[in-house]
């Protein structure tokens, strides 16, 4: 352990050093998270990895930076004030001759249309498309790439909101119990009995699916995840001596639910967390597939596995698909698991 980790490790609380240490001790979930958070890290500099834009341009000795802004093909001596297009070889031309450009790793971005395809779209890998390009000649690398932190931030944003509402909703029927307990219960029966499918196409028909849209929509059916998690702990403590003094004294209940029970609910809930993140991503990828959700065009893991279904003479667009989201999933439960022996009281640590 470095200096730096063991300065900011003097600053926990005994219990939290334990908890780091058990995570760490799971050397499969400790691995898991480095690889999955370095991946996220590397994916927020997608458009400097991939994409059809040069990273820095230079015209005449002046400095552009296309990747960042739109410049008009005029600037670069064209004929027209749209927006240059710098795959185009006359805009190549016109570059190179008083310039240089310094092209990202892989030249295509999530919706670029490779026209220079010796054989049919979709065509197989080569050393330009490494994964190959889908049915309408895009680059299966760099939608893959896109497609991935696409998934991976909707499944966070659902995650977070979801298990807001969700351990509110909890809290309010495990703390104060009775009548109001018993009917959220029933309400929560029958919301898990909705057809969810059926609803989303039904929303799908009349609203126009957007990443925003679609994580209002599933947060309608997601948020009931960790209600019995929840409600099972406020249960058990509401009855604590602690909880009971604090009332004596005269705190007001949503200081007793935040300050004293809430700490001991957040322990089961945060080892369910990877899980749902898990489910969150498989959510979209499936509506993603039946053509549910996102726009077309846009990049996602679930449009390149249909892709891979209705195309089945190309074979690496439906393993890409399938070995990303294995990929995904897989770190996903690793790091939950390694999260679920942090926080059991049953191990000691190191």
């Amino acid at each position: 352990m470095s200096n730096g980790s063991k300065i900011g490790m003097r600053w926990l609380s005994p219990l939290n050093r334990r908890r780091i240490e058990n995570f760490k001790a799971n050397g499969r979930g400790h691995a898991s998270f480095r690889i999955l958070l370095a991946l996220l890290i590397v994916s927020f500099f997608a458009e400097f990895i991939a994409n059809d834009r040069p990273i820095l341009l230079s015209y005449q000795d002046d400095l552009y930076y296309p990747v960042l802004f739109d410049y008009p093909e005029t600037e670069f001596g064209g004929d027209f004030e749209t927006p240059t297009d710098y795959r185009d070889p006359f805009v190549v031309g016109l570059v190179e001759e008083r310039g240089w450009m310094v092209w990202p790793l892989v030249r295509f971005s999530y919706d670029t249309i490779n026209f220079n395809l010796t054989v049919p779209a979709p065509s197989p890998p080569t050393s330009e498309n490494w994964l190959g390009t889908d049915g309408q000649g895009r680059d299966v690398f760099a939608r893959v790439f896109y497609g991935f932190r696409l998934s991976l931030l909707f499944g966070l944003a659902l995650t977070i909101v979801s298990s807001v509402v969700g351990v509110a909703a909890g809290a309010v029927q495990g703390y104060f119990g009775g009548w109001l307990d018993l009917i959220l219960q029933r309400v929560i029966e029958i919301w898990n009995g909705l057809p969810q499918l059926f609803i989303l196409i039904i929303v799908s028909s009349f609203v126009v699916p957007g990443f925003w849209t679609l994580l209002i929509i599933l947060l309608l059916f997601s948020w009931t995840a960790l209600v019995a998690v929840v409600r099972a702990e406020f249960l058990r403590a509401r009855n604590f001596d602690y909880v009971r003094a604090a009332k004596a004294l005269g705190m007001g209940d949503a200081k007793i639910m935040l300050r004293h029970v809430l700490p001991n609910a957040m322990v089961a809930t945060i080892t369910f967390l990877p899980f749902v993140l898990s489910g969150s991503v498989v959510a979209l990828t499936s509506l993603d597939f039946l053509g549910l959700g996102l726009p077309p065009g846009s990049p996602s893991l679930g449009e390149v596995l249909r892709q891979g279904k209705e195309n089945l003479q190309a074979p690496w667009l439906g393993l890409t698909a399938f070995f990303t989201l294995a990929g995904m999933l897989t770190l996903l439960v690793f790091i939950g698991e390694a999260v679920r022996d942090a926080f059991d009281p049953r191990r000691s640590g190191s």
